[in-house]
């Protein structure tokens, strides 16, 4: 008989994921996880199999979170341009910007380079884009060419919100989609 988890799979992952964004992929061991969770090596090796399985798993691991919490936002937040607007803000770094600009890109090259990684990006992009074009337009080609350009918008401003840094992540993004949704009448001029 196998013994029981001591730590169960999500929690497990839950440690792992700021050791996989502080050392990057290169930098999650499986010593370097034993020493985060409190588990033999021998143990995660046993769970995971091999390293790169491990970063596999955290990355899947924090795909489910982001999945999860867009769904939870395109359920509480108005189905307006401005609701739209808010959903991406919400999904902002926040206080961890920086990072997700900087070391961040580190981790996103895995998602790239993984096809099951990648595929999960996808899908996340096509549901973010019908919850944005929702807001949007009712038409359903419509809504979806309009969520497509809106979330494009929104990364874009995060990259040159980056380059720049002059003001708020926050304000920033918020007056590039405003001006986006303005500027293809979805919001009335200001």
């Amino acid at each position: 008989m196998g013994r029981s988890k001591t730590v169960s799979d999500v929690a497990l992952l839950d440690l792992l994921l700021p050791v996989l964004r502080n050392g990057g992929p290169a930098g999650l061991t499986f010593a370097k996880a034993s020493n985060a969770v409190g588990l033999a090596a021998a143990s995660l090796v046993q769970r995971f199999g091999t390293r790169e399985a491990m970063i596999v798993a955290v990355l899947g691991h924090a795909w489910d979170s982001l999945i999860a919490k867009t769904a939870t936002l395109d359920a509480e937040l108005p189905s307006t341009p401005q609701g739209a607007i808010e959903l991406l803000l919400q999904l902002l770094p926040g206080d961890e910007a920086d990072y997700a600009v900087d070391d961040g890109l580190m981790l996103l090259r895995e998602d790239l380079r993984n096809t099951v990684l990648r595929a999960r990006g996808a899908a996340w992009g096509k549901s973010l884009a019908t919850a944005l074009g929702r807001r949007l337009a009712d038409e359903h080609s419509e809504a979806q060419r309009l969520g497509w350009q809106m979330a494009s918008i929104w990364q874009g401003a995060l990259i040159w919100w980056a380059f720049m840094r002059g003001a708020r992540v926050e304000e920033a993004v918020a007056h590039s989609l405003e001006g986006w949704c303005r500027s293809v009448g979805v919001l009335p001029d200001a």
